[in-house]
């Protein structure tokens, strides 16, 4: 059976609606969309927040970025409570990070990065720099400020989740990566990406400074794991949800260029070993003698 719907004059349409759907009333409702249309409504254009420029400008120059990701299942069962016996817990971004830097310290390659100009070469930083993504509000929009920190191993629990908190509520004004990104984020979009390319591929130094040896993200606190990621950074940590054993899935995203599979996976298993050893006592430590690291849970 053909059916004719009501159609502005410029879009005649003669839709075939089968008859059992006419008796089981499961016609689309066509016709107030088109009621709609024709009273004008219309969508409308959104100018590009200063923020999402620069997001922008990241998936560029990540996009160029040949990489790999592996997963491996981490039982963080006793580290999941010794961090629940602490008042408030500890951050799990301070934990892995923590973690992860310690084994960046004593592996090389996770602390080196790919520079493209005048020539491809390798930088070789002499420290960790994490880089920490914290989600806050600003300005009714929900942005990401980077946390860059400077060897993070040697810094307790509590000393990194006084930085994380420190970029999630201090005045945006006194963190300095957020006056960076502000400034940068007001350069023209040639000139912009000229500054991005400059950064990524000339200095090695300037690069480690700007934007870290290693980065971490996490939407844990929303209930989300990220699957897939493209990495700015040679190596970016991400993962899931714990299971009800306290079981995680841990992922490293990393540029094939500078390191291969083997090397990351070896890397995420000598993070397992940090876990589970030094950072459970440290967990374990502090609830025991009340020194209970800031923070909330994340």
């Amino acid at each position: 059976m053909k059916t004719q719907l009501p159609t502005d004059p410029l879009d005649e349409a003669i839709i075939d609606i089968p008859e059992r759907y006419l008796e089981l009333d499961l016609v689309p409702e066509v016709a107030p969309t088109i009621g709609a249309r024709k009273a004008g409504a219309t969508g409308k254009y959104i100018p590009i927040s200063y923020f999402r420029r620069l997001v922008a400008d990241l998936m560029h120059f990540s996009a160029k970025v040949p990489c790999a990701t592996i997963e491996r299942h981490m039982d963080l069962a006793d580290l999941v409570a010794a961090r629940r016996a602490c008042t408030p817990p500890p951050t799990w971004s301070a934990i892995f990070a923590r973690a992860y830097a310690a084994v960046a310290a004593i592996t090389p390659p996770l602390r080196t990065s790919y520079l493209g100009f005048p020539w491809p070469r390798f930088y070789e930083n002499a420290v960790n720099i994490a880089t920490l993504n914290v989600d806050r509000q600003l300005a009714g929009e929900r942005v990401i400020l980077y946390a860059h920190v400077p060897s993070p191993e040697s810094l307790t629990l509590q000393e990194l989740d006084v930085i994380i908190n420190a970029h999630r509520y201090d005045p945006v004004d006194s963190i300095r990566s957020y006056c960076s990104a502000y400034r940068l984020s007001r350069v023209p979009w040639p000139f912009r990406r000229l500054l991005w390319w400059a950064a990524l591929n000339v200095f090695g130094s300037v690069r480690c400074d700007h934007f870290g040896t290693f980065g971490i993200s996490t939407l844990g606190v929303l209930g989300a794991g990220i699957t897939r990621l493209t990495p700015l950074l040679t190596t970016q940590l991400h993962y899931g949800m714990f299971d009800a054993a306290g079981g995680l899935d841990m992922r490293l995203s990393f540029d094939h260029r500078v390191l291969d599979g083997a090397t990351a996976a070896v890397a995420l298993a000598d993070m397992e070993d940090v876990l589970r050893g030094e950072i459970t006592r440290e967990c374990t430590e502090a609830a025991r003698n009340a020194t209970i690291p800031l923070g909330e849970i994340a």
